[in-house]
């Protein structure tokens, strides 16, 4: 009966780390969809999130099982409540993803991006899939040391956000309103899925060692 439990316990950490595998993939072609007008990219991210959805539910379904069939103490209770917070913060990250997806299918065939811009997009979208897939790392190897290094890259991100809204903000901008909106969005959607992403280290870390890190910091959108 022990055996079976800890293989299902088991199995919910490796449902998570292919859920930050999918949502990291999600990531990086969205970026791809925006920077080269890639309608089946946009659209092959669409699509995909339905199994991230999935897994999400499946995961959730198994952690509550766990929960009310063997009642866990100590390390395996904290594993089980950690896993319900990193699948929400992973599916939250996957939906992010789409609508990044759902901004470029909605241009096409124009680019979102105008050239000034792409630049700072494609940093924004390389340092998001950097963050997603160091999740995926964070919760199979439960590496402190690495999970804290998702906060420089969560830094980066936000530096990058910050500077995309000075562009648009410099009194310089001739794109249009509509361009406007859609990179102000866009630069809103990259800085929350790497919250969400940065998150995940945080319960890692309450995983390994019973303490919050930062909780102010966890994603609440």
């Amino acid at each position: 009966m022990r055996n079976t439990y800890h293989e299902q316990l088991a199995g919910v950490g490796d449902g998570l780390i292919e859920m930050s595998r999918l949502v990291g993939s999600a990531v990086s072609k969205a970026t791809t969809a925006l920077l080269d007008a890639d309608l089946d990219a946009a659209e092959a991210v669409i699509v995909a999130d339905e199994e991230v959805n999935k897994l999400y539910r499946q995961l959730d379904d198994e952690a509550v099982q766990l929960l009310a069939r063997q009642q866990p103490v100590a390390v395996d209770l904290r594993a089980i409540v950690t896993a319900l917070r990193m699948s929400s913060d992973l599916e939250r990250v996957g939906d992010y993803a789409v609508h990044i997806a759902k901004v470029a299918r909605r241009r096409y065939p124009a680019s979102v991006i105008p050239v000034e811009l792409r630049a700072t997009i494609l940093e924004m979208g390389q340092a998001a899939t950097r963050i997603a897939v160091k999740a995926g790392t964070v919760i199979a190897t439960r590496d402190l040391a690495l999970a804290a290094q998702l906060l420089a890259d969560d830094d980066t991100i936000d530096d990058l956000h910050a500077s995309l809204f000075g562009t648009l903000l410099d009194g310089t901008w001739d794109h249009g309103v509509e361009a406007a909106i859609d990179l102000a969005l866009l630069g809103r959607y990259y800085e929350r899925l790497a919250d969400h992403a940065v998150s995940v280290s945080h319960a890692v870390t309450y995983l390994v060692t019973g303490e919050h890190s930062d909780p102010e910091s966890y994603a609440s959108e």
